[in-house]
C-alpha cells in the first residue's frame, strides 16, 4: 500500500485533524501495548505514512505521550467539574470528589493497567501536564470551598490555603503509586478514604 505523503502549506484544520489522527492511533495503541512498547514507527504505519510526517505534527516522542496523558487526564477533569457544578452542599460536593479521584485512580489500576503505567511516569517524571491537571483540581476544590465559606458551612480565612491543605491531605489517595500500594488491601484502602476524607471536611468545619 503507498504512503500518505502530507504535502506542505497546511492549514490549520488540516494541522488540527493530522494531529487528532495521530492521537488516535496513538491512544489505542498506548491502550492496547503500553505507551512504552509503541512506537513512532507503528503509529505511522497503521496511518499509511513516513515517521517523518508524524514529525511534522509532533517534535518529539514525548510530545505525543504528553498529548496522550492530556487526554486521559482530561477525562478526570472533566468528571471533577460536574461533581463541582451539583446543586449540594459544598461538603458532599467535596465528599463526592474526593471519592471520584480515587475511584479514577483505582479503577485505572485495575481496569487500564496501560493508562496507569502512563500516569505514573508523568507524576513521577513531574511531566508539565501534571502540574497544569494539579492546578485544575485545586482550582476546583477551591471554588467549592469558596462556596462553603459564602453559606457559612465552612470556617476558613484563606480558601487558597484550604484547597493546597486539603489536596495535600488527600494526596496519598490520588498519587498513582500510593494508591497502587494501597490496592493490595482494598477494604484497608476504602476504610482509610472515608478516615481521610472525614478528616479533610472537619478541617474545613463542614
Amino acid at each position: 500500500m503507498p504512503r500518505i505523503m502530507i504535502p506542505q502549506g497546511r492549514s490549520g484544520k488540516e494541522v488540527e485533524m493530522w494531529r487528532e489522527r495521530i492521537l488516535d492511533v496513538a491512544e489505542e495503541h498506548f491502550r492496547r501495548i503500553g505507551y512504552q512498547k509503541t512506537s513512532v514507527a507503528d503509529v505511522a504505519s497503521c496511518l499509511r505514512m513516513s515517521s517523518t510526517n508524524v514529525y511534522r505534527f509532533f517534535p518529539s516522542r514525548a510530545a505525543i505521550n504528553e498529548s496522550i496523558c492530556d487526554r486521559f487526564v482530561e477525562q478526570t477533569i472533566h468528571l471533577a467539574a460536574a461533581v463541582a457544578r451539583q446543586d449540594a452542599p459544598a461538603h458532599d460536593r467535596l465528599r463526592r470528589l474526593f471519592n471520584l479521584l480515587y475511584e479514577e485512580r483505582r479503577r485505572q489500576f485495575i481496569e487500564e493497567k496501560h493508562v496507569h503505567d502512563l500516569i505514573v511516569a508523568a507524576t513521577t517524571e513531574n511531566w508539565p501536564i501534571m502540574s497544569a491537571h494539579c492546578s485544575r483540581l485545586l482550582t476546583i476544590v477551591r471554588e467549592i470551598i469558596e462556596e462553603g465559606i459564602e453559606a457559612g458551612d465552612y470556617c476558613v480565612n484563606d480558601p487558597d490555603e484550604a484547597a493546597r491543605s486539603a489536596m495535600n491531605a488527600f494526596s496519598s489517595f490520588y498519587h498513582p503509586v500510593l494508591v497502587e500500594a494501597r490496592l493490595r488491601e482494598p477494604e484497608v484502602a476504602r476504610q482509610g478514604l472515608d478516615q481521610q476524607i472525614n478528616f479533610i471536611l472537619s478541617a474545613l468545619g463542614g
